[in-house]
């Protein structure tokens, strides 16, 4: 049995998730076409999707990546009237606690110079600093939007953690996991979290916000994990999701054809969706 394993299975506090299978990991390589596919679309989109309010929105990004793989997502929120901003760290090496700490930073400073609260989008890991900055900071945070983000289930259910350990410098042995049961909690603000079930990195099951109120999970159907910011489907709903009331903020809910791209209830064990219909 592998190092990694045998941790996984020493970790019984923690729900028995299985990482990806090899063959959705192989199949990552179509985010370049989800990408490309986003380019094309970019205006014809900016015409259907909702309009910003201009209110002020940080973006994260995930393991591995820097601010360059945000961009087009920025930029496509920009156009609606957002007023966007990278996290401006450089590279995402991982969960570190000075870096925690110069998000809350960045994050007041874009709250005090707006003077409004902030929405939050991570993807993957990028996703799990989004909730932690909603946790501790909501009275800045408007709403927290997460993209394949592993913030449940099992923290070793992921094909990218020797990846983890390679750009961190830390061994999974080393780590205190309690923090991970802490990161489980639902933020006080409105969450949403967008997952595809054909994810190749991350374990669609980490990715579930269980029947909280306030939070909901979107399955967004065939969808890679890398691609995850870039599709035209992602970068619809991301929008359709910001364009919420601070006030009023309702689920997402597919309506006509939409109901081909996105699934508000996929998650849910289809017994237990029959048994809410009857």
């Amino acid at each position: 049995m592998s190092r990694m394993k045998k941790l996984k299975a020493s970790m019984t506090q923690f729900p028995d998730v299985e990482a990806p299978s090899m063959w959705l990991l192989a199949l990552e390589h179509r985010a370049l076409w989800e990408f490309w596919a986003g380019v094309a679309s970019f205006k014809p989109l900016q015409l259907v999707a909702p309009r910003g309010d201009g209110h002020p929105v940080l973006v994260i990004p995930g393991l591995g990546a820097a601010d360059s793989s945000t961009a087009l997502l920025r930029q496509f929120l920009d156009d609606l009237g957002y007023a966007t901003y990278p996290w401006g760290l450089g590279r995402n090496k991982g969960m570190k606690e000075e870096s925690a700490q110069l998000m809350q930073e960045r994050l007041k400073l874009i709250f005090d110079e707006h003077g409004q609260k902030v929405s939050i989008i991570g993807q993957s890991l990028g996703g799990v600093f989004a909730r932690e900055l909603g946790r501790f900071c909501p009275d800045m945070v408007r709403q927290v939007i997460t993209l394949g983000s592993p913030f449940t289930g099992h923290p070793l259910a992921s094909t990218g953690t020797h990846l983890y350990e390679w750009l961190s410098g830390d061994r999974f042995e080393d780590l205190d996991f309690n923090q991970h049961l802490e990161m489980r909690v639902k933020p006080p603000v409105p969450t949403t979290s967008i997952y595809s079930k054909l994810d190749g990195v991350v374990a669609w099951e980490c990715s579930i916000e269980e029947g909280q109120p306030g939070g909901e999970s979107i399955n967004l159907r065939g969808n890679s994990h890398i691609g995850m910011g870039s599709s035209p489907n992602a970068l619809y709903l991301i929008a359709d999701r910001l364009a919420q009331p601070e006030s009023d903020w309702k689920p997402f809910e597919a309506k006509g054809v939409a109901r081909l791209f996105y699934g508000s209830q996929d998650h849910v064990p289809k017994e237990r969706r029959q048994h809410a219909r009857a």
